[in-house]
């Protein structure tokens, strides 16, 4: 709209300029080279800009012509240009759609038409990994490397195939110079804090770590560090106890229900009599996740205390959790400690019905102590042998006895309390099968006549070592659970159950039986 009116506004203002000029008409003369122009004022002003416009068309095909080499090599390299990119984009596609012979020839062709693209590199790279050759795609990543604008996607490329070829340490080189050049970059980070784990350098984790913090959530962030902290703690534990106990003190402060740095406080926080920030750091920590580690830091919280006062430290931590197996099991264990039998057996009631490991081998603990019945022994170590599992640290299908900060497959905090079958998500119940008793049988006698003795040395050798063999061997135990088997399924006690062979009757045979029904 504002347009608009502009233009009317100039348009009004040319009439009336037009029109002031014909109300005042003039006469201009010009004498040069002895001519003579008379001619009124319009008209003089008419030819004036003719002939500036004249002038200015002359000097735009002047100019048009002194530029026209360059115009000429622009459009040429703008038509190069434009073909490489659409060969770029067909190799890109045929990559994407996994045609690999479009996509070499598509790289071949962006690489004559477009040698120095960024985009060219990468199509040559992403064509010779899929072809298989490895050099080539590691020579266009290393290419890409050098440039600005593409170092860090050659660093991951370059990152990527010397970890196709078990180079760890071109792997590593690649993911710290991309970790330096960009700290933000999460997989530079993450490889390189895998790195320092794997060759336990917590120092160098920590500050990777650091580095890569921008990345990371905040909470993701505490966690790492507290596991990182605790890892620290325990290299230093023999080497430097202070700065152990303000490493580990740090850990908890960071994640309170990491159990093996709560643990780890306790029992340093206890050698330092401090007993009541000890107290408050395993409480709090049992509260999270009861645990068996816990438990013990707790009930040697105080030093040179009897083993009724652990018993009654353990029943108060045990109340902070109510109905949990990790509390019943340390308060039967200190009650076992302590000589109290009843209040072991009373803690243990709610699990006896269905016993986990744990459970049997501290009942024939129980039992041992408290009667030395060692048939009752025997009974729930058999139990224990058939029970339930109890949660392990375990890690990528890996048990480990004790808390490691990476797991097998260098996973920073892989270890977790669970059973070891939890990540498959199977849970049935234990069945206890019993033997059934075995029904008498009614020997069968069947008379054979005696046969003449041998002499007892003229017996084959062969023979004795037979009789030997078949005397020593057992008899076979008879299965807990029967097996069962599919009408269609053999089994492998098929060779024992022969396929019936028919009968075949005799004419001797006949005779008898007919003569036996007038007996």
């Amino acid at each position: 709209m504002i347009r608009v009116v502009v233009f009317l506004v100039a348009v009004a203002v040319a009439a009336l300029g037009f029109a002031w000029l014909a109300d005042r008409p003039g006469e201009v003369m010009i004498t040069w080279l002895g001519y003579r122009i008379d001619t009124s004022v319009m008209m003089a002003g008419l030819g004036l800009l003719l002939l500036v416009l004249l002038l200015m068309l002359l000097l735009s095909l002047l100019r048009a012509l002194v530029r026209s080499p360059q115009q000429v090599s622009l459009f040429f390299r703008h038509r190069r240009a434009m073909r490489g990119y659409l060969a770029i984009s067909r190799g890109l596609i045929a990559i994407g759609a996994g045609d690999l012979k479009l996509a070499r020839r598509a790289a071949d062709e962006a690489g004559r038409l477009s040698p120095g693209d960024s985009l060219t590199l990468l199509l040559t790279a992403q064509s010779a990994q899929m072809a298989g050759d490895r050099a080539a795609a590691e020579h266009a990543f290393r290419a890409m490397s050098r440039r600005e604008d593409t170092k860090l996607l050659g660093l991951r490329g370059l990152y990527v195939e010397a970890q196709r070829r078990n180079d760890a340490f071109a792997a590593r080189r690649a993911a710290e110079e991309a970790a330096n050049a960009a700290p933000t970059l999460a997989w530079a980070g993450q490889a390189v804090l895998d790195y320092r784990c794997a060759s336990s350098d917590w120092a160098g984790a920590l500050d990777a770590l650091d580095r890569m913090k921008p990345a990371l959530d905040a909470a993701d962030h505490r966690r790492k560090r507290a596991v990182l902290l605790t890892a620290r703690a325990q290299a230093l534990e023999e080497l430097d106890r202070d700065e152990a106990r303000r490493l580990i003190l740090e850990a908890v402060k960071l994640a309170p229900d990491l159990t093996p740095a709560a643990a780890m406080a306790g029992r340093r926080l206890a050698e330092a009599n401090e007993q009541r920030k000890a107290r408050r750091i395993l409480e709090a920590a049992w509260k999270a996740n009861p645990h068996p580690d816990i438990a013990e830091a707790y009930a040697n919280v105080r030093l040179g205390d009897s083993a009724r006062d652990r018993l009654g430290r353990m029943q108060k931590l045990a109340d902070m959790v109510p109905g949990q197996l990790e509390g019943a099991l340390a308060v039967a264990r200190a009650a076992l400690d302590a000589r109290e039998f009843a209040a072991a057996r009373t803690a243990l009631a709610p699990y006896m019905s269905a016993p986990t490991r744990r459970v049997a081998m501290l009942m024939a603990d129980i039992e041992e102590s408290e009667h030395g019945d060692e048939g009752r022994v025997r009974e729930w170590m058999a139990r224990a042998m058939r029970a339930a599992g109890d949660p392990v640290w375990t890690a990528d299908g890996v048990v480990s006895d004790r808390w490691l900060p990476v797991s097998p497959n260098g996973r920073l905090d892989g270890y977790q309390w669970r059973l070891p079958l939890a990540e498959i998500g199977v849970s049935r119940p234990v069945i206890e099968v019993a033997p059934a008793p075995r029904e008498p049988v009614a020997p069968v006698v069947i008379p054979v006549e005696p046969a003449p003795a041998e002499p007892q040395a003229e017996e084959m050798p062969e023979r004795k070592a037979a009789k030997r063999k078949a005397a020593a061997k057992p008899a076979p135990a008879e299965p807990v659970i029967p097996l069962v088997h599919a009408p269609d399924d053999p089994g492998p006690d098929s060779a024992l159950d022969p396929e019936p062979v028919p009968e075949t009757t005799s004419s001797g045979d006949a005779w008898s039986r007919i003569r036996q029904l007038f007996r």
